[in-house]
């Protein structure tokens, strides 16, 4: 992953910029040198045409994706909806992280967290390690580095 070739997300939606929607891409752009491209699109709501209109545009946006990231938000709000979001991602053999209700005040659906690949935290490095796994298939075990403060390189204060 580069500049040159960003992952390509869809997080599901239902035509407006949820809290949750919004949040997703904030946690995402403050992980640096983590290049991506949003190819979902709530402001592409279809003039005419009714539901099938509304399904046609979610299917060309999911298409376009490497992997999908399913919000349980959404999921409450048009439980419908979003189920058909994650049947054209299975179709599409994309694959669907799903992330914890934020402010841990639910429990993310079974119905959900069954059909996802990853279900994970709001944590900025948990949802791009996420993405780099799911869509790239990259490994990105990492280790934390802990510095305890007033020793030297000998372990003496």
């Amino acid at each position: 992953m580069s500049e040159d070739d960003p992952i390509r997300v869809f997080v599901t939606h239902i035509f407006e910029e949820s809290d949750d929607y919004l949040r997703v891409f904030e946690f995402i752009e403050s992980v640096d040198l983590f290049y991506y491209l949003n190819v979902s699109r709530p402001d592409n709501v279809p003039m005419g045409g009714g539901t099938e209109a509304i399904k046609q545009e979610l299917m060309r946006q999911i298409k376009e994706s490497e992997a999908v990231i399913v919000l349980p938000s959404v999921y409450a709000q048009q439980e419908d909806l979003t189920r058909f979001q994650m049947d054209v991602a299975d179709e599409n053999y994309k694959p669907m992280i799903t992330i914890r209700p934020y402010g841990g005040v639910s429990e993310t659906p079974p119905e959900i967290v069954d059909r996802t690949k990853e279900h994970i935290e709001w944590n900025s490095r948990e949802i791009v390690d996420a993405l780099k796994r799911q869509a790239r298939n990259e490994d990105t075990a990492r280790w934390e580095v802990i510095d305890f403060p007033g020793l030297d390189d000998e372990g003496n204060s």
